[in-house]
């Protein structure tokens, strides 16, 4: 059981500009809600632990003065950031349950109590973009921080960017001048140079269809890890058989994503779901670097190009070898051109997502149109490359990060593994068929191609 012993909100200490932000149509095509992640630590916390916590934010918040504001309609119908310093909020908690009893903190109904939780009630123009939640374990066998973050205002690559300099701050150290976020977003406007871009083909943007007759299944959460010399034994099981010769040889990502989509194929044909209908991987793409010229490093928004492999069948996943779903994946990601992201940014938002923007503040989340959880499509997010164990707060590195709460749709999340070796796979699969799932992620990576 979680108890709150202390609420703050957290303002910026001197005053911050307050001019509206604007948000680019990569900020309002995501999820519109915040995202929940956590962080573990076997540290024993001090006595102004919360103290050094509060007042390092405060600075922090200077500098990322948006966090601080709240999300405001347009009348065109489009979000943008009223940049007002109404703060975030910063729980001070407490548990009765031991570092043990949450087992390995994959997301459950347990680990969901170290998660703040937003207030619905309020108007969406109330609620803060960001909310904090330090938990103590019984028994001072450590800390957790549960991080709600308002995914219209940053991507992931922000959010971990953001969580990494608090926590440096709160170690007494000062930022750099090219730590400092890059807060305008009118990069990604199209200038009126560029107004008529090539049009090149794009991904549907809209929620996947329903599979016909197929309800809802509950879903469960598996953290499954892959050490470097499996990722290997993968990469050279993949290379071995190509799906296009002469290709070069597959990637890390592009194996991971490839063996997760095949054993969840695997998983639904051997349990006598399988239909052999056509599916899909969606994932997204950081395009910080793609674009021309790049976006500033410390560029502090979403950045994301939404992407999907061509579409093919259950039954060519499961019969061809593991080359053939890595190729699909490559193709999604290499159809990211400079004229594929300046035609998904001259799109525009369409009446869905508008709607759902709409219903969004209009307190009328139900309406809101997201991806059915009865498709047998997947969807990956990849934070393999990120720096998610440098938050250090001072009481050392995070011993788990992960996401943290359930979803209900088929979703995958590839993280660094904490001790360096190798990734952690967070599997989100119907429950049903995820102690299948698990044995065929391993008993796959022996099994021949040929």
């Amino acid at each position: 059981m979680v108890t709150t012993v202390a609420s703050y909100n957290v303002t910026p200490y001197q005053p911050t500009p307050n001019d509206p932000l604007w948000l680019s149509d990569s900020d309002q095509l995501g999820a519109l809600g915040h995202v929940a992640t956590i962080y573990i630590y076997k540290a024993k916390p001090n006595s102004d632990t919360i103290e050094r916590l509060r007042n390092s934010l405060r600075k922090l918040l200077v500098y990322y003065y948006p966090v601080a504001g709240r999300l405001s309609l347009t009348k065109s119908g489009r979000m943008e950031v009223n940049c007002n310093a109404k703060g975030v909020t910063l729980i001070e908690a407490e548990t009765t349950k031991t570092f043990g009893d949450y087992g390995d903190f994959s997301a459950s109904k347990s680990t969901d109590e170290l998660i703040p939780k937003v207030d619905d009630t309020q108007p969406t123009e109330e609620i803060p973009l960001l909310l904090l939640q330090i938990t103590r374990f019984h028994g001072g066998e450590g800390l957790s921080i549960g991080v709600l973050f308002s995914h219209p205002l940053t991507d992931a690559t922000g959010q971990i960017h953001f969580m990494n300099k608090w926590a440096k701050l709160t170690r007494g150290e000062e930022l750099n001048p090219d730590e400092m976020p890059f807060l305008d977003r009118t990069l990604l406007k199209l200038l009126p140079n560029q107004a008529s871009v090539p049009s090149v083909k794009l991904p549907e943007l809209k929620p996947a269809p329903q599979t016909p007759g197929k309800e809802q299944k509950k879903r469960s959460a598996a953290l499954l890890k892959l050490t470097s010399s499996q990722i290997q034994r993968l990469k050279k099981k993949a290379n071995d058989h190509p799906s296009k010769e002469g290709s070069k040889p597959y990637s890390r990502f592009e194996v991971v994503a490839a063996h997760i989509w095949r054993c969840a194929t695997m998983a639904r044909a051997e349990s006598g779901e399988n239909s052999n209908q056509p599916i899909l991987v969606r994932f997204s793409v950081n395009f910080r670097n793609r674009l021309k010229p790049p976006l500033p490093q410390n560029y502090f928004g979403n950045a994301l190009a939404k992407v999907a492999t061509p579409e093919c069948y259950e039954g060519d996943i499961i019969s061809n070898p593991l080359g053939f779903a890595a190729q699909k994946i490559r193709e999604a990601s290499h159809a990211i051109t400079e004229d594929f992201l300046r035609s998904q940014l001259n799109v525009g938002l369409g009446k869905w997502q508008l709607d759902n923007i709409r219903a969004f503040f209009m307190s009328q989340r139900h309406l809101i149109n997201t991806p059915s959880a009865g498709d047998h499509n997947i969807f990956l997010t990849s934070l393999m490359t990120m720096p998610v164990y440098e938050s250090d707060f001072g009481w050392g590195k995070p011993v788990h990060y992960g996401l943290a709460s359930l979803f209900q749709v088929n979703r995958a999340g590839i993280l660094p593994s904490p001790d360096g070796d190798g990734v952690i796979v967070n599997i989100f699969f119907q429950e049903a068929l995820m102690q299948l799932f698990k044995k065929l992620f391993y008993e796959d990576l022996y099994v021949s191609s040929l």
